[in-house]
């Protein structure tokens, strides 16, 4: 927590974080991952998650659900 006692929130995610952050299971946030659907990249050899990148996905999926 920060001082003025608000939670600190991370920017950049691991894969448990980021299918957390959306409500998905690990599996599915694999997948697509594999079929390279959600932006990830890595950091040596472990996948990590921008939050604020994750927040315009979700923008541009949910504007390519309302068409």
């Amino acid at each position: 927590m920060m001082a003025d006692g608000k939670k600190e929130e991370k920017e950049v995610l691991t894969p448990k974080e980021a299918a957390n952050y959306l409500r998905i299971s690990q599996s599915a946030l694999y997948r697509y991952m594999r079929n390279k659907q959600i932006p990830c990249f890595k950091v040596g050899n472990r996948w990590r998650f921008k939050k604020s990148v994750l927040d315009k996905w979700i923008e541009k999926e949910m504007l390519k659900s309302n068409k």
